[in-house]
């Protein structure tokens, strides 16, 4: 069975310190077997700010359909690991980062107002997350401003917390200052080795779980 990767870069600064982590993980993954990695950098794509009008609660879906939410959301329904990288701006994550998160309202909206589902029952438990950050400074709760929102913007996908994986590297502000971080490459090559571990075993555990259930299906009558 394969696996389906999906990630976002967010930082308007391409190929900076998040995109670089993001790109070491992305890179491990893609090279075990049987995996699909697409990576999508928010500043090639349009993803407007949510207007707040909460017009999903009703229609289920978001008012706004003249940017890429529709496809995009697909894609994050549709895959096995979803993946953000995001750089700390005031503390936070970056403006491109969190207009995404909010536009994940029209989940919020399907799962705890509409009552529907946002992945099919036989999915829930069978999908991971991360969140790669990195920031200039070298305070130890620089990040910790940001983590809600990620967390947010997972759980409404059915991302649970304990599936939820976090590499965040301080002290890299300028371009290219990532790789002369002593840790930060390996740890973000372990974690996507790590991660598509995990997953298979996740996928190969629903798939024995259908092949049991087929087995046990009562057969149909034949033909008098």
């Amino acid at each position: 069975m394969g696996v389906n990767v999906l990630a976002f870069a967010t930082s308007p600064r391409r190929h900076g310190n998040s995109e670089t982590l993001l790109d070491a993980l992305l890179g491990a993954m893609a090279k075990e077997e049987n995996v699909t990695v697409e990576k999508y950098a928010l500043d090639e794509i349009d993803i407007q700010p949510c207007r707040g009008c909460n017009a999903c609660e009703e229609l289920n879906r978001c008012i706004i359909d003249d940017d890429d939410l529709g496809w995009v959301l697909e894609k994050i329904i549709a895959a096995d690991i979803v993946v953000m990288a995001s750089p700390v701006f005031c503390m936070g994550m970056c403006a491109q980062a969190k207009a995404l998160v909010d536009r994940m309202q029209v989940l919020r909206s399907r799962k705890y107002v509409l009552h529907l589902p946002v992945i099919p029952a036989e999915r829930q438990g069978k999908r991971l997350g991360a969140f790669l950050s990195t920031a200039g400074q070298d305070w130890d709760y620089v990040f910790d401003g940001l983590i809600p929102s990620v967390k947010c913007f997972f759980h409404v996908m059915e991302i649970k917390n304990r599936d939820i994986s976090y590499l965040m590297v301080n002290n890299v502000d300028k371009m290219g200052a990532l790789a002369a971080h002593p840790t930060a490459t390996a740890d973000a090559v372990a974690l996507g080795k790590q991660m598509i571990e995990e997953i298979k075993t996740r996928l190969a555990g629903e798939e024995r779980d259908m092949q049991e259930d087929k087995k046990t299906e009562p057969k149909k009558d034949g033909p008098a």
